[in-house]
């Protein structure tokens, strides 16, 4: 009797997973675009939620090596564990720590202390040994005079974009759809010191940077610049065609196809007097000839002051904005080949 019942549990088990199967089949059967899909769970809401608390005061303005830091960079960890995306050191270390020597020798000012860049990555199907970079920085001024430099949008708004990228992409990797490169979420430290933490990270990589498809770069996307006031819908890209025609021309049909934004490109000249192009992150992979964009919204009158708080983003305008990222990012990783680099940094 015991058997019986066993077997029959069995059964029924089995009938209800093939049933759940065949159902999540004809959901997927009927999804004509898989992106624009899963692009909707990135919203202005979590993008908010995440924020309000990433560049609020218990964070004291993340400066290098400083407790808000380390808190902040734990809110990072815990959000890659609750979603079940890996880290590429193993196990539940996600950050690969830069020791004080380190970043004091590349300082442009005093010691700092010891500090991590944050890693999470989703393993690709097909391609696996190829990665996609998308980065941001974790950290900002910290405080001065007794006042807190939140950094909500320097760079609280490029990272908690990586968040919802990485979520967008976690759901479709757990439904099967991707991505065929493999991706990883860099969110790097001491970028106000120097853009030391993606210094680390080029100079000791987890992923060989031979293997490095692109680095998707996202510094200040929350806010909008004088020149624009009237007219919000825009980004500026830089550095987009200046390793890889291919990947500029990826970008700007992923705009045209699913965003439909302003691509500003004043910041792309090379003749360009504030020389934005080498004072982000991107410039440490891009001097190793990885092609990269980096996405940016003009500086404000909050930069690098206090003011730059959470209730002045624009989260319509940075969830539109994340999600042109995003759509960049699953065109790189799922195209049937290798971006091609045909200019030399």
């Amino acid at each position: 009797m015991k058997n019986f019942i066993y077997a029959t549990c069995i059964f029924a088990m089995l009938a209800c997973s093939s049933g759940q199967q065949a159902t999540s089949s004809k959901k997927h059967a009927k999804i004509k675009d898989f992106a624009a899909f899963y692009a909707k769970s990135i919203t202005a809401k979590d993008l908010s939620k995440h924020l309000y608390i990433y560049a609020s005061d218990e964070f004291e303005g993340r400066n290098t090596g400083e407790p808000g830091q380390k808190k902040a960079i734990n809110y990072l960890k815990d959000f890659y564990v609750n979603e079940g995306i890996a880290s590429p050191l193993g196990g539940d270390d996600y950050f690969q720590e830069i020791p004080s020597s380190y970043l004091t020798k590349n300082h442009r000012g005093g010691e700092l202390k010891d500090s991590e860049n944050v890693l999470a990555y989703i393993k690709g199907t097909e391609k696996p040994d190829e990665i996609v970079v998308i980065s941001a920085h974790l950290d900002h001024v910290g405080t001065k005079d007794g006042e807190i430099y939140n950094g909500a949008d320097d760079d609280g708004s490029g990272t908690v974009a990586v968040l919802e990228i990485a979520q967008a992409f976690q759901k479709a990797a757990k439904a099967g759809k991707g991505p065929k490169r493999s991706i990883l979420f860099l969110h790097v430290t001491a970028e106000e010191k120097g853009l030391i933490g993606s210094k680390y990270y080029t100079e000791n990589p987890v992923f060989p940077l031979k293997n490095t498809v692109t680095d998707l770069n996202i510094d200040m996307v929350g806010r909008v610049d004088e020149r624009h006031k009237e007219n919000p819908n825009y980004i500026y890209l830089i550095g987009s065609d200046r390793l890889s025609t291919e990947l500029h021309n990826i970008s700007d049909s992923m705009n045209t196809k699913y965003t439909n934004i302003k691509l500003n490109y004043r910041y792309n000249r090379r003749t360009d007097p504030n020389f934005f192009y080498y004072r982000s992150d991107h410039y440490n992979f891009a001097k190793h000839n990885i092609p990269i964009i980096f996405y940016f919204n003009g500086v404000h009158e909050d930069y690098h002051k206090p003011t730059d708080t959470p209730d002045k983003i624009n989260y319509n305008l940075l969830e539109k904005r994340t999600k042109l990222v995003f759509y960049t990012a699953w065109e790189v990783a799922n195209r049937e080949n290798r971006l091609i680099v045909d200019k030399a940094e």
